[in-house]
């Protein structure tokens, strides 16, 4: 998938994301964890969850929602970026980090990060494109191996609210 296509495919989904990343946060996480991506590719009973990480370059706080799934109690988060030839920028912010926060439905945590390679890597994108199919179409559109971040709780913090954020995602 050329990098112009992935853009429209963004384009047409910007308002869905800005919306479901509102109604996550301005219900504590009551809303928007479970919903229906159908008319995404996805499936009718998709699980959401939201990372707060700090820009690299902008020294922002951003939230980004995003699909998961949890693989041996890890919360698994792709790095796809709809297909496109590079990588999304949340996922060069949360490399600089050592650590990540997440939020799944009402509860937020302080955790930790892999990438997990080799044989668990195969494994893990097995699992997560049963879980997310439209990630096979994703993979298969671009060249660059599609990262894969596997987030462990350490510590339960509060729950993301708008005010957090500094920064706006960059769509």
């Amino acid at each position: 998938m050329s990098d112009d296509t992935s853009a429209a495919i963004r384009e047409t989904r910007k308002d869905w994301v800005v919306e479901h990343r509102e109604m996550y946060l301005e219900s504590g996480g009551a809303k928007g964890h479970i919903m229906d991506i159908t008319p995404v590719g996805g499936r009718n009973f998709a699980t959401h969850c939201m990372i707060k990480y700090v820009g690299r370059k902008s020294g922002k706080v951003f939230i980004t929602p995003l699909c998961y799934a949890d693989i041996g109690g890890e919360v698994v988060i792709v790095a796809s970026k709809g297909g496109a030839d590079e990588h999304p920028a949340w996922y060069l912010n949360i490399r600089d980090m050592d650590q990540v926060e997440f939020q799944v439905a009402t509860q937020a945590f302080r955790g930790t990060w892999r990438e997990p390679e080799g044989e668990e890597r195969q494994k893990v994108w097995d699992f997560v494109v049963d879980c997310h199919p439209f990630y096979a179409n994703y993979q298969a559109s671009t060249e660059r191996q599609i990262p894969l971040v596997m987030m462990k709780a350490v510590e339960e913090i509060p729950v993301f609210k708008a005010s957090d954020a500094t920064g706006t995602r960059q769509f």
